[in-house]
């Protein structure tokens, strides 16, 4: 998971920016914005919520605990890892709670990223119950498949290893950028007098915040240039695998057997999780259906905040390769705003515990 989260998937951001168009993005007018932090808002409102209904059955899951550790859920499902880890630290979660949570957090969210895979093969049907334009979505797609089409050739040894080392060699230089700012910002807020804003600000202080940002930011300045003619050699169908990759090594983090050993604490952590994204979901759909949002931005709005740079690329991918950077650049704003998030739906739960 190291080497593909800190390696393969800087390179995924690159290769998927490649060919992104800044302006055919931009005409997609303010829906995806409105449906990503739709996406925010179920979350933290889905946290105390959950958190209130299974205290119904067991007002034992009303302790400091419990409400520490779901804090580290609420910033990894509006950010990601870096704000998880920062949420950890602001509220003292415990190592064996913490861990616990991050089971229930891999485990629901990859659930529900695989319905919505799924109900991706629904788009029309589901833009229809929505009564929703998708033209905007449709033109990116087609203009980036015929700028696609357009350089599509065989792709010879060559192309391949001067593709995969200029990415690589902006990965590394992305590196480079996170090892001097992440510690650098950190020992700022260390020496800031003010311990609540220097606790808020802790995500920015981590290396792989900026790996991300850095990665993203390359690879979109890359697409003003020649390089972004890579994708006719299959810059972005390299940048999927790489992905897919990172999904799978995801997915074999999680210990089923030590949910089954502790099943008797889990039960009620996975009660809270499932009711948490089902409130996430329904208010995403309510929001969609007034605002008459196509499908493509539920998805991704929810996969921006749940899922992170990880998985917003992969969801929207799955509309089609052209559109996954639409999904990197949402999960970028995901962590700029998933500690915030975060700490206001981790108040709510904190005054349900008392």
């Amino acid at each position: 998971y190291f080497i593909a989260s800190r390696y393969l998937l800087p390179a995924s951001l690159i290769l998927l920016c490649l060919s992104i168009d800044i302006p055919a993005i931009k005409r997609l007018g303010s829906k995806a914005i409105i449906m990503f932090f739709a996406a925010t808002a179920g979350i933290i409102l889905g946290g105390p919520f959950a958190l209130w209904i299974v205290s119904l059955i067991s007002p034992d899951v009303l302790n400091d605990e419990i409400w520490r550790g779901l804090s580290t859920v609420a910033g990894s499902w509006i950010g990601g890892g870096a704000n998880q880890a920062a949420m950890k630290e602001i509220y003292s979660a415990s190592d064996q709670m913490f861990s616990a949570m991050i089971i229930v957090d891999v485990f629901v969210a990859n659930l529900f990223m695989s319905i919505l895979l799924f109900g991706i093969g629904y788009n029309k049907k589901l833009n229809k119950f929505f009564k929703a334009d998708d033209s905007a979505i449709e033109n990116l797609k087609s203009k980036m498949e015929k700028f696609q089409s357009g350089v599509t050739r065989i792709a010879t040894f060559n192309d391949l290893v001067y593709m995969l080392g200029i990415t690589f060699f902006f990965v590394g230089f992305a590196h480079l950028g996170a090892d001097i700012l992440g510690p650098l910002i950190s020992d700022t807020l260390q020496e800031m007098t003010n311990r609540d804003a220097a606790r808020l600000l802790q995500q920015f202080g981590s290396g792989f915040f900026w790996l991300v940002v850095l990665s993203t930011v390359f690879g979109v300045c890359l697409s003003f240039t020649k390089f972004r003619e890579f994708e006719g050699v299959g810059a972005s169908k390299m940048g999927s695998v790489f992905l897919y990759v990172l999904v799978a090594t995801i997915g074999m983090k999680m210990d089923i057997m030590e949910l089954i050993a502790n099943w008797g604490v889990f039960k009620f952590l996975l009660s809270i999780g499932l009711i948490w994204i089902a409130v996430h979901a329904l208010f995403l759909f309510v929001v969609a259906k007034i605002i008459k949002a196509p499908f493509f931005y539920v998805a991704v709005g929810s996969q921006a905040n749940v899922g992170g740079a990880a998985s917003a690329p992969i969801v929207a991918g799955a509309f089609s390769p052209s559109l996954a950077p639409v999904g990197v650049l949402l999960a970028v704003l995901g962590y700029a705003v998933g500690t915030f998030g975060a700490i206001i739906c981790t108040l709510m739960m904190k005054s349900l515990a008392g």
